[in-house]
């Protein structure tokens, strides 16, 4: 657990620039989510799985259920990685619930894409992978899940981050099965591995200069 004080001096080194990079990829993750995933039942491991399970069957909007969850994960994200990520997790993560919020006020662009699957996988996939790969390189995370992996490996010491990720994944989709059939399950598997493949694509090009 980090001192009060590092919290503070980590808090005082935010950077605007970091901050404000958090809104276009927020809104790139919530028009693809909310225009590709909860229109073709293509879904996501993780808290962004979760807010469409819940959605799909209790009607919960992701603006709604992803706050929750997300403000759960930074808490625990404070109390184990400190303050500078858990702010920029923070805007990202409002500025997600507001664009979604804002995104729901209007029809789909692509009405019939749940009739191509495959098209829809690797679309929701790139707007996921861009969309989270620019809040991380920036220092955020949307969906909450990289301040709990990063929470986890860092109290699991001898558990590598990947696997973290990897499990979470699985069991999201697993429950997932109860309203998404095994062949669709498929096609969000491999939606998961692409738009993580881009997300660490994006975070390591971002490495310098951040």
């Amino acid at each position: 657990m980090k001192s009060m004080k590092s919290v503070l001096d980590e808090i005082r080194g935010v950077k605007l620039k970091n901050c404000l990079w958090q809104l276009p990829g927020a809104a790139i993750l919530a028009f693809g989510l909310y225009n590709v995933h909860s229109f073709a039942d293509i879904t996501e491991g993780g808290v962004l799985g979760l807010t469409l399970l819940l959605h799909h069957h209790f009607g919960i909007s992701p603006s709604v259920s992803s706050l929750v969850m997300n403000f759960i994960c930074y808490i625990f994200g404070f109390a184990v990685l400190g303050g500078g990520f858990v702010v920029y997790s923070a805007v990202s993560g409002l500025s997600f619930s507001l664009f979604y919020a804002i995104f729901e006020q209007f029809p789909p662009v692509w009405e019939g894409i749940a009739d191509y699957p495959l098209v829809a996988c690797v679309v929701g996939a790139l707007f996921v992978g861009v969309g989270v790969g620019i809040c991380v390189r920036f220092g955020g995370a949307p969906g909450g899940d990289d301040a709990l992996s990063m929470g986890l490996a860092k109290l699991l010491k001898k558990v590598d981050i990947r696997w973290i990720y990897l499990v979470s994944d699985l069991i999201v989709l697993a429950l997932s099965l109860t309203y998404i059939p095994v062949r669709k399950i498929a096609y969000s598997l491999c939606t998961v591995v692409i738009s993580g493949q881009i997300i660490g694509i994006i975070q390591k090009a971002g490495k310098r200069g951040c």
